[in-house]
């Protein structure tokens, strides 16, 4: 499993665009979990780092929007 973070290039301001997200992917590479938009990149990886102190050895990769 990993953590994916990216910023978010659709919508609008109020729906999200160029706000933080985060998904967690399985090994096979299908997401199994998302959070809420953040508007800071600090914000989000601090979410991220909620969640990873059940389980350390989950890894974080920063991905392009698609």
């Amino acid at each position: 499993m990993y953590f994916e973070i990216y910023q978010q290039t659709t919508g609008t301001s109020l729906t999200g665009l160029n706000q933080w997200r985060w998904r967690l992917k399985a090994g096979n590479h299908e997401p199994i979990a998302s959070g809420e938009a953040y508007h800071n990149k600090a914000d989000c990886l601090h979410a991220i780092t909620l969640i990873v102190s059940t389980h350390r050895d989950t890894p974080v990769k920063e991905v392009a929007a698609r």
